[in-house]
């Protein structure tokens, strides 16, 4: 029983983060809430505590997926730094129109915006995962500096907060009605900025 509760709870989670990615927290009803999760809301407030715990659980799940999707791409690749470029062209990819995802801009992103000058603990939750990503993002590049792939006065937090701009920009710029072809395009431009950094052999 333990097993199934684990799991139904997991299942309400992920349709929770898909509704708040694509409707933000406020645009999301209680009711929609309450639809998308097939609960109702006793129940809901049973598991989660309140909308905001929900939100926060959502956002958290979010960040640890789209963590462990990173770290995946990166185990198939022996170069740090060409991991990177090509996880910027496949971030491309999957922002064309069409890909089953509920929003193609990053929700943790969507948020921040959002909750900015509304809900100030909300925000500073964005911030707090988007400055650990960075940080993740500092280490990987160290990492690709001591196996000597970037040049050795390299700054790895500033080269850091660059590639997070970059794909910040990219997925904002797919929400767009634009060609396909011309996001692809901007991850191209984009990963022969990093080949700036790269040591030449």
């Amino acid at each position: 029983m333990a097993r199934n509760a684990r799991y139904d709870r997991q299942t309400a989670l992920e349709k929770a983060m898909n509704l708040f990615w694509e409707k933000g927290y406020a645009g999301a009803s209680m009711k929609q809430i309450e639809e998308a999760l097939d609960m109702r809301p006793g129940s809901i407030y049973a598991t989660f505590g309140s909308k905001d715990g929900l939100f926060r659980e959502a956002l958290t799940s979010y960040a640890q997926r789209g963590g462990t999707e990173l770290r995946e791409h990166l185990a198939g690749h022996t170069s740090v730094l060409g991991g990177l470029q090509e996880y910027l062209r496949r971030t491309a990819r999957q922002s064309r129109p069409g890909e089953e995802t509920p929003s193609r801009a990053c929700m943790i992103v969507k948020t921040l915006l959002e909750a900015s000058n509304t809900n100030a603990a909300m925000a500073d939750e964005a911030n707090t995962i988007l400055n650990a990503i960075e940080d993740s993002f500092t280490e990987l590049l160290q990492q690709a500096k001591g196996q000597g792939e970037l040049v050795p006065d390299t700054d790895c937090a500033r080269l850091a907060r660059l590639l997070q701009a970059q794909l910040i920009g990219l997925r904002s710029f797919a929400q767009r009605d634009v060609d396909p072809e011309h996001v692809t395009g901007l991850a191209d431009d984009m990963a022969a900025i990093l080949d700036h950094y790269r040591v030449r052999h």
